[in-house]
């Protein structure tokens, strides 16, 4: 093997003017964490919808998980843009989401509502983000959680919508 892949990565010292970014980066996991649950179980109830709603339920779920997947990405490049590193093992992933496995197998409509809920969730998580960034002096990550807390909040309101009678 070379020398070029012996190296392991590492976290560095920064200095942009971001204060505290273990904080940040702390934050920032959870919310990447979120994200990444939250692709798997939008893409899982993805495969598996079925229904009168089948197609509506079908593209709306895939142009939200491939939406956070693309998240998911940057999410993990501020975090290592502020010196830390990204969680490298679903266990972490998991320690640090909020997201939750539905217990049952569930309707369509019970689907909608309950991705709904989570994109909820997610975009409280990005608030407090929006709070840490902004305490912190991180501009960059501020506008980032705002940016993608706009994006769960649109989901939330759509996947409502389907559900509203």
């Amino acid at each position: 093997m070379t020398q070029a892949l012996n190296v392991v990565s590492t976290e560095q010292d920064i200095s942009t003017g971001v204060r505290e970014a273990s904080t940040l980066a702390s934050a920032l996991t959870d919310v990447l964490a979120d994200t990444y649950r939250l692709t798997f179980k939008t893409h899982a109830y993805h495969w598996n919808v079925e229904g009168p709603l089948f197609y509506s339920v079908h593209n709306l779920t895939e142009e939200q998980y491939e939406d956070m997947f693309a998240a998911a990405d940057e999410l993990a490049e501020r975090i290592r843009a502020i010196g830390k590193l990204a969680p490298s093992r679903m266990a972490e992933i998991m320690q640090a989401s909020v997201i939750e496995d539905a217990s049952d197998d569930l309707s369509a409509g019970d689907m909608c509502k309950d991705l709904a809920k989570d994109h909820e969730r997610v975009a409280h998580r990005l608030h407090a983000l929006v709070k840490v960034a902004g305490d912190h002096n991180d501009p960059v990550t501020e506008d980032l959680a705002t940016e993608r807390s706009a994006f769960h909040e649109k989901a939330a309101w759509m996947l409502r919508a389907l559900t509203s009678e």
